[in-house]
């Protein structure tokens, strides 16, 4: 296990995202031994289901176990893709800029609390070193692998399950003076739709099928359903963009590139088709980032040493 083996975690609310798997960021534990194997992780004796209903949203992702037994499950899936059993792991994830000093270091003591790790997984033994745990910040990492190509100034809107990151960059550097991270994400939309559809449908929607319509603009739902969630998501566009403005940018001429899950969305719902605004919708797209800025960390550090 001499090789290091870097991989790419992006830890969403909604979803776990690896440069190649996308899985629901559920988690549960199962009491006694169980009958299926299929998303099951076995860890230090215990057994936890991967995936189903997602998390409740916390404060932090460090307040209990999940997040670690979802980042186990995220490395495993990773190796298994990758035809490896055994690996020295370079983790590579990511945090929003404006969190990113307070919660850094308690992300990286999470995450390597433990250097070596057996576990299994769909009753594959897993054997793993944590070498190394870098923090990048989210955002940037979105576009880091056409960064070089921007203009003068760009602004980077990463729309997440739990929040709406906004980050200026100029002279392909991030001003981190100006970033700001909104609360809202596509939760909260998710949110507004069933209240909605209670209040005058007398009935929810699975998150689900409203992802299904956030991604795909469509559903075999009832049509009184469809229209209360693209209201619901067309108002959420108009508060995103409310956001931006709010904070001095002009819609007309900002060089606007939105990342992350919310990005279909907003191509979508978004109502504005203008050259100056574009799309990144591959969702993987912080986790591939955080890899390439990994290799660059490793590559500088192989130098120096």
């Amino acid at each position: 296990m001499d090789k290091i083996e870097i991989i790419g975690v992006d830890h969403g609310f909604s979803m776990m995202k690896t440069v190649s798997q996308v899985f629901t960021s559920g988690v549960g534990e199962i009491t006694s031994e169980p009958a299926l194997y299929e998303n099951l992780l076995e860890y230090q004796g215990r057994y936890f289901r991967i995936g189903g209903k997602r998390l409740t949203v916390k404060q932090t992702k460090v307040e209990d176990e999940n997040y670690y037994i979802l980042t186990l499950a995220a490395i495993a899936k990773e190796l298994e893709r990758r035809g490896m059993r055994n690996a020295n792991i370079f983790l590579a994830v990511g945090l929003p800029l404006t969190r990113f000093g307070a919660e850094k270091q308690d992300f990286i003591n999470y995450l390597s609390r433990n250097k070596e790790v057996t576990f299994k997984y769909e009753e594959r033994t897993y054997r793993i070193r944590i070498a190394r745990v870098a923090v990048f910040p989210q955002c940037y990492a979105a576009v880091a692998d056409r960064i070089t190509t921007f203009t003068k100034k760009v602004l980077v809107v990463d729309i997440g399950s739990w929040t709406i990151d906004m980050m200026p960059i100029e002279e392909k550097s991030p001003d981190e003076s100006r970033c700001v991270t909104s609360p809202k994400g596509l939760i909260t939309c998710m949110r507004s739709i069933n209240e909605q559809c209670v209040r005058l449908l007398n009935g929810e929607i699975d998150e689900s099928e409203i992802r299904q319509v956030m991604r795909f603009g469509k559903s075999n739902l009832d049509e009184k359903y469809l229209q209360i969630m693209k209201k619901e998501i067309e108002a959420f566009t108009q508060y995103v963009y409310d956001v931006i403005g709010e904070h001095g940018y002009n819609l007309n001429t900002t060089n606007i590139v939105f990342v992350g899950g919310g990005a279909t969305v907003m191509r979508l719902f978004g109502g504005f088709k203008q050259r100056n605004i574009t799309f990144i919708e591959d969702i993987k797209a912080n986790a591939k980032g955080y890899e390439q800025l990994a290799r660059m960390v490793l590559k500088a550090s192989r130098k120096i040493g």
